[in-house]
């Protein structure tokens, strides 16, 4: 089935445009014309790539740790689609390896059976800093043995993150994920400059959520922070919520980076479309208030923070232009996931690229989300 969609308004992933006519067929886009002739949908919003977001904990009041499975992948999915994410890396944080296992084999099952959104998995941990843990669980958090080899050598998972410290694992063990296929992250650490270093020399492409669970950079022991800014082949995850990291050390790393080089993420947790005022993590009660998740203990524990109101906040509170921040929440993270820019196959509205959109409107809150050509469902303003 062939659909024509008339777009007013259009961000490619690269420029504005007027008056486009997206041809649509088998998922992709096939076609790109001004022939308003006979359209089957039109549409006055701004018509943008839909969001990738590559650090979901859990959305729709659910958390992927308590209950790994192909039914709570579709909900969290679902939770997250209503403010324009398209594509996701649900993430599992530190836990058992039995855990890691079914896991695992919920994302295979998600991506054979073709779930719309499900495209990897991102594991962030178990082999962590304990200085740096935040919340996540120290009994836990351990070196890597056979057991973590045998969930991360699947060759069934789509894409794969690994958040690791450095100083937990060798750089042979890094070099090894590399060659698996593995993008490898640094986060949850606590080493300094030179052993972080160590490891973007042995593979590591990436930071997990820049500033935060991480040595900072001081004036005479630039840490990971330090290393992050340094290294203009990495790519660094940011929340932008106004709770997890200054308006101010945004804007310096947005500044600091080489375009493309920062990606939105939402590190979200069950609470996002729901009304939920707290959810079990571990053993532990996360309390929501106005926004802002922390555990017992006071720490940051997750976000409630969707995308669309990730880009809202890079356009509106850190002044980033707005092609540029709709590009943090899609063409950024899919080039990332790439091996080339121009294997990419979602992040961009182009000839040959996957039909992922998202319609937003003037104050830009998503009324649509389609994933491969098909309305999700009216979202509503969110």
């Amino acid at each position: 089935m062939t659909l024509r969609l008339h777009a007013q308004q259009l961000f490619d992933g690269h420029r504005f445009l007027h008056d486009r006519v997206l041809t649509i067929a088998g998922g992709k886009i096939i076609g790109i014309d001004q022939d308003t002739n006979n359209v089957d949908v039109q549409t006055s919003d701004l018509v943008v790539p839909g969001f990738i977001d590559l650090q979901v904990n859990g959305g729709g009041g659910v958390l992927f740790n308590n209950s790994p499975s192909v039914e709570n992948l579709k909900l969290i999915m679902a939770a997250h689609a209503k403010f324009g994410t398209t594509a996701m890396m649900p993430t599992l944080i530190t836990d058992k390896v039995e855990i890691m296992q079914q896991a695992a084999d919920a994302i295979a099952q998600a991506i054979a059976n073709n779930v719309p959104g499900i495209i990897g998995i991102h594991f962030e941990g178990p082999h962590l800093s304990v200085a740096k843990k935040g919340t996540h669980c120290e009994d836990y958090i351990r070196p890597i043995s056979d057991h973590e080899w045998h969930v991360l050598s699947r060759q069934d998972l789509g894409h794969v993150i690994v958040t690791l410290a450095p100083e937990t694992v060798s750089t042979k063990d890094i070099q090894r994920m590399v060659k698996l296929g593995i993008k490898v992250c640094l986060g949850h650490t606590n080493t300094d400059y030179e052993t972080a270093q160590g490891a973007i020399d042995a593979g590591a492409t990436g930071f997990t959520h820049l500033f935060n669970a991480m040595s900072p950079l001081q004036s005479r022991e630039p840490g990971v922070v330090g290393c992050a800014l340094m290294n203009d082949n990495t790519s660094c995850g940011l929340i932008v919520d106004s709770f997890h990291v200054d308006d101010v050390s945004c804007q310096l790393a947005i500044k600091t980076k080489p375009r493309g080089k920062i990606f939105l993420v939402t590190d979200a947790m069950p609470p996002v479309g729901t009304t939920q005022t707290e959810f079990a993590l571990y053993d532990r009660t996360v309390h929501v208030n106005n926004g802002k998740l922390t555990s017992t203990t006071g720490e940051l524990a997750g976000s409630s923070l969707d995308m669309a109101s990730a880009v809202r906040n890079t356009h509106k509170r850190l002044n980033i232009t707005l092609d540029e921040a709709l590009r943090m929440g899609s063409l950024y993270p899919a080039q990332y996931l790439s091996q080339k820019v121009n294997e990419c196959v979602r992040g961009e509205l182009t000839i040959g690229k996957q039909a992922d959109m998202v319609m937003l409107n003037d104050n830009l809150t998503v009324n649509e989300t389609w994933i491969g050509g098909k309305k999700v469902q009216p979202t509503q303003g969110c």
